[in-house]
């Protein structure tokens, strides 16, 4: 478990590349960070579903939200645009290599089970996940567009039309969450 540990204390100083390509300075945010800021996402977003009577495994979702990046520690935080370059497939074997590295001293089948439903979207939890994922991506851009940051409006092309097949009531809420986060940045003009 140690070397777990110590490896994944990595991504506490593994800034996140985007933010890097887009000419902002390096600390602008962290692999770590940003895992923080899913987890909140996800813990708020499954306790407004859970107080609106949808089930919600809320351990599930938090433990997915915060092992989400951990195979970035070994592949590093690859944007975007090199996907483009090496192929989504490749991405995806490279990640899931690297995260069945990062976990093989522990002696749970867990992590990699969440990993793998994470990457598969195969469960409402793993959605609701990839949810918090991109709406922590969209706060952290307003973020910096508030401190005068620009050229990010590609970043905002995942909020257009998401669909995380949640379900009515869950859906709702998220795109609820989206079109408020949409409005605080329609009023920085």
């Amino acid at each position: 478990m140690l070397s777990t540990l110590i490896e994944l204390q990595r991504l506490k100083r593994l800034d996140r590349t985007g933010w890097t390509l887009r000419g902002l300075p390096n600390g602008t945010e962290s692999v770590a960070a940003h895992s923080f800021g899913v987890g909140v996402a996800a813990m708020l977003l499954a306790d407004e579903l859970l107080a609106q009577g949808v089930p919600v495994d809320a351990e599930k979702v938090l433990r997915m939200a915060l092992l989400h990046d951990w195979a970035e520690v070994r592949v590093g935080d690859m944007p975007r645009i090199a996907t483009g370059y090496f192929g989504a497939d490749a991405r995806k074997q490279a990640e899931s290599r690297a995260f069945t590295d990062v976990v093989s001293g522990l002696k749970s089948d867990l992590y990699a089970a969440l990993y793998d439903d994470y990457e598969q979207r195969q469960s409402f939890e793993s959605r609701l996940v990839k949810a918090a994922d991109i709406l922590d991506l969209l706060v952290q851009t307003l973020a910096l567009e508030r401190a005068g940051a620009r050229g990010l409006d590609e970043f905002w092309e995942v909020a257009e039309n998401p669909k995380f097949q949640l379900g009515d009531v869950a859906d709702r809420v998220v795109s609820e969450v989206f079109q408020s986060v949409l409005k605080a940045r329609s009023e920085l003009a």
